[in-house]
């Protein structure tokens, strides 16, 4: 755990963006039990967590991403941080809507976006991938050349690790569950002994033998 990640991961405990609870499980709607919930929207409700998150998503496309030319935020949890991170690197930015609008012009992507041009995804979380997947395919259908994804949390599920490389997308983050899990033992946030159960979770969600453990 770098420090950026340990500082992330502090941080989304402290505003309790994160939630353990591995003897009550949340239920996702995919069915799957999970001893976590995560909500990256919170960040943008504490002004220094958000100050922290938007210089390191900067941090990232500047080590990472340094030929961008324009963001663009998954809609809608990563608009907002798309926007700011884009005012501190004197980008332009737009998003990508999860559906083509209705009426007017029925854009999916909104925002001026040139054929050609180099695009960096902002994503606040990225459990199975499929949805930042969809965001990207959508961009390079409009001849958009993503070099990749900046995202705040990812789960590191083998699933979404697999399909994140079949897509040929690369995802940079923040932080991590494996950092978030050690920093809540850590801190106290969870019982030293449910830190095995919830990586045992991370490895394999549909094997729900850790919730009796």
């Amino acid at each position: 755990m770098n420090e950026l990640q340990k500082t992330i991961a502090k941080d989304l405990l402290s505003i309790r963006a994160v939630f353990f609870r591995p003897d009550e499980p949340f239920i996702w709607a995919s069915g799957i039990k999970s001893p976590i919930y995560c909500d990256n929207r919170l960040t943008l409700s504490a002004p220094d967590v958000r100050r922290h998150v938007e210089n390191g998503l900067a941090d990232i496309i500047r080590a990472h991403y340094p030929d961008v030319q324009v963001l663009m935020g998954t809609s809608t949890a990563g608009i907002a941080h798309a926007a700011i991170t884009a005012d501190i690197l004197n980008l332009p930015m737009g998003y990508v809507r999860s559906g083509a609008k209705d009426h007017g012009r029925k854009n999916q992507i909104e925002g001026k976006l040139i054929p050609g041009q180099k695009v960096v995804v902002i994503e606040d979380l990225i459990s199975t991938g499929g949805s930042v997947i969809e965001v990207v395919e959508i961009l390079r259908e409009a001849e958009a050349e993503v070099l990749g994804v900046a995202s705040i949390f990812t789960y590191g599920m083998k699933k979404g690790l697999e399909r994140l490389a079949a897509a040929n997308i690369k995802n940079i983050s923040l932080t991590d569950f494996d950092s978030v899990a050690e920093m809540a033992a850590e801190e106290k946030y969870i019982r030293p002994e449910d830190l095995k159960r919830l990586i045992a979770f991370r490895n394999n969600p549909s094997d729900e033998s850790w919730i009796n453990h």
